[in-house]
């Protein structure tokens, strides 16, 4: 690791006396998310289905001298859902932010998508971010306002060999919209950023031909690399922070414009790749196909 702390580009403190809850914020983008709002002042709740990871992260976080409370949570049960929040907000005394970062999927042809399968991701990735978010509105977000940022994913082309996950990330790209205007007069901004293919521990998750396809593929795009957690973490930090205070149903790309690439008159990609910002001095080390990349 580069350093013992955060290698943040905001302003310390930004998020003093500010409690962010961030959905899988235990690992992946999500983890890298919690230390950069941490490390400028918030204090974060880190809710994942699995206690051994969230308590992981938390512990790391007050290792770096920041504010942390792991809590286990499973987004997919709504009365679960609603319990784990109100607690939230008695024990804390307020929540500002969310941060609906936890989902999942697996690849694989539409046509052999069984229905526990689809089931489970949009579950988890619509339904669950859906449950959450209401929870959040309903005793906290509703009083003091605040922000929500939903993270989605590449689906402006849909999304071959991952439909469900495709057709969930798109419902909540319309949600976004939806309560930007209707939860307007509570002070309330919902926005998303939507992440094209980011280095991150969850693609040792995918099977490893996947993930050389992955690799090369991305060889021949603008940005000719993968994206960091860190580019993932400043969008999401910008559109919590009082600078976006106007920004509201917005879905920003953190892709290098990967996802307008088409087949090019002149060469794109095949280059030295373009310059990458990576502050998260706890990033994952990451073997196989991604080590190099690193």
């Amino acid at each position: 690791m580069s350093s013992s702390t955060f290698d943040t580009i905001y302003r310390q403190d930004l998020f003093r006396d500010r409690v962010i809850l961030i959905t899988g914020g235990g690992s992946g983008i999500g983890r890298c998310i919690a230390h950069e709002l941490a490390a400028l002042g918030a204090s974060v709740v880190l809710a994942g289905r699995r206690s051994e990871v969230v308590e992981e992260t938390a512990a790391e976080i007050c290792g770096d001298g920041g504010q942390a409370h792991p809590m286990v949570m499973d987004i997919r049960d709504p009365e679960a859902v609603d319990q784990c929040i109100e607690k939230l907000v008695e024990e804390m005394g307020r929540l500002d932010g969310l941060v609906n970062n936890a989902g999942g999927q697996f690849p694989g042809p539409a046509e052999d998508l069984k229905p526990k399968g689809w089931t489970a991701v949009v579950d988890t990735n619509l339904n669950g971010t859906w449950w959450t978010t209401q929870a959040a509105f309903k005793h906290g977000l509703s009083r003091s306002g605040g922000a929500i940022v939903n993270i989605v994913a590449d689906v402006w082309n849909g999304m071959p060999g991952m439909a469900h996950t495709g057709a969930a990330r798109a419902g909540v790209i319309n949600l976004t919209r939806s309560l930007a205007s209707e939860w307007a007069e509570h002070a309330i901004r919902v926005n998303a950023v939507a992440p094209g293919a980011i280095l991150t521990s969850g693609l040792a998750t995918y099977p490893e031909k996947f993930q050389q396809r992955m690799v090369d593929e991305m060889n021949v795009t603008p940005p000719s690399r993968l994206g960091t957690e860190s580019e993932v973490s400043a969008a999401v930090t910008f559109l919590l922070s009082p600078a976006a205070t106007y920004i509201s149903g917005e879905i920003m790309r953190v892709d290098g414009a990967s996802s307008y690439f088409k087949n090019p008159v002149i060469p794109v990609g095949h280059h030295g790749a373009t310059p990458r910002f990576d502050g998260f001095h706890r990033r994952p080390q990451l073997a196989g196909v991604f080590a190099e990349d690193e």
